[in-house]
């Protein structure tokens, strides 16, 4: 199986082979400004099957971990496409909705959910 994420200007793609590890739902500060939603939702892939074609640039930032995380973004268009976080350095982030129009799973964790928003209400496991 075979998955292409893509910025919203088609001009970045990810190309992710096999199933995803784990796919999170988060509810930081961080992500909710990332997204410019309630959340943000990451996909998992092990490095060794993602493989990234076109043109991106780089925002390093540090996590509420303490950890660094770097976001790659499309220096065109600006979508943030996928992240690599420094604590789990054998896994990328890829973006939920760079996916848009494939079928995926739901979300299998929620995290940092004492920042969620109050009016969220989920039926997936806090973490």
């Amino acid at each position: 199986m075979s998955r292409i994420a893509r910025c919203s200007c088609g001009r970045l793609t990810v190309r992710c082979l096999g199933e995803p590890s784990r796919i999170s739902l988060c509810h930081c500060h961080a992500c909710q400004r990332r997204t410019g939603s309630a959340f943000g939702i990451a996909i998992f892939f092990a490095r060794a099957r993602v493989a990234v074609d076109g043109v991106y640039s780089t925002f390093t930032r540090e996590a509420e971990s303490g950890f660094l995380v770097s976001s790659h973004f499309c220096g065109a268009c600006g979508s943030t496409v996928w992240w690599e976080p420094a604590r789990m350095p054998d896994w990328i982030g890829i973006a939920y909705g760079a996916f848009a129009g494939t079928e995926l799973p739901p979300p299998d964790q929620q995290v940092h959910v004492k920042q969620r928003l109050d009016w969220i209400r989920l039926d997936i496991p806090e973490k």
